[in-house]
């Protein structure tokens, strides 16, 4: 039994040793309900055009005043979908923001909730790639 205790310990302690971030990342590579190959589609065609998007994170996503969204590095959350579409409905605020850029809420479109949650879908898939470090 002794052992069985400390074989647990020991996971623990690479589980605690191991960096945040990769933690983060272990914790947010389920797939969510909402993340379908067609709400990933809608939401890249919305990511694109009424969306705005791309205006500020570039047509690939790869960052151009806004941040990457295509990587492993989140800088508001540890970027499960949740914390995906709650970013986009409520924007970042300058007091907020790590880069010194601000998103308005719905990152200034006039998107529904449901559109979001496509976006978000989009957004979600883009940093979730399998093999993706």
């Amino acid at each position: 039994m002794a052992w069985r205790s400390r074989l647990l310990m020991v996971g623990f302690l690479l589980l605690v040793g191991r960096p945040r971030q990769v933690r983060a990342q272990a914790a947010t590579d389920t797939l969510p309900p909402e993340v379908t190959p067609s709400a990933v589609a809608s939401g890249k065609d919305l990511f694109a055009g009424e969306g705005l998007c791309m205006a500020c994170h570039g047509a690939d996503a790869k960052g151009a005043l806004g941040p990457d969204l295509t990587d492993r590095v989140w800088l508001h959350g540890k970027g499960t979908f949740g914390e995906i579409v709650a970013r986009i409905l409520e924007g970042v605020s300058s007091e907020q923001s790590k880069l010194g850029q601000i998103m308005p809420p719905r990152g200034g479109s006039g998107l529904t909730d449901q559109q979001v949650r496509l976006v978000a879908a989009y957004v979600w898939s883009l940093s979730h790639r399998p093999g993706q470090k």
